[in-house]
């Protein structure tokens, strides 16, 4: 099945945004960052970047803030990559999912420890 055109751009949109910050940001609130996904609007107007950020919750937060002020830098030389009569606006969110795939794998690894457990308790009462 052929991927729309917001999903073959937000491939494009990726790569070339996870190079633009290796490469060219050289903003010291910028941290390790990892572009995870990027979303377009079916209208193709708007741009969500998804990324992960190396570090606690205020390295994140300035990581973000770093790349929120260089939006505009970000989006001009994507623009000089990407041939688009128009570009979309650029959002950069956290992503969650790493996050909430850790805590569920926790849940399970915690929820199997107490079920063994317990199976090890109901197996001794019974001999």
């Amino acid at each position: 099945m052929e991927r729309s055109r917001p999903s073959r751009l937000g491939e494009v949109f990726k790569k070339e945004i996870s190079d633009i910050i290796k490469k060219d940001l050289k903003d010291p609130r910028i941290g390790f960052v990892t572009i995870t996904a990027v979303e377009i609007s079916p209208d193709i107007k708007c741009a969500t970047v998804f990324l992960s950020v190396l570090g606690d919750q205020k390295e994140r937060e300035r990581s973000l803030r770093g790349l929120k002020n260089a939006r505009g830098h970000i989006r001009s030389e994507l623009g000089k990559r990407v041939r688009l009569k128009f570009l979309p606006e650029l959002v950069f969110e956290i992503d969650k999912s790493i996050e909430e795939g850790m805590r569920i794998s926790e849940l399970i690894k915690h929820l199997h420890s107490t079920t063994s457990v317990d199976a090890l308790e109901e197996d001794n009462e019974g001999s």
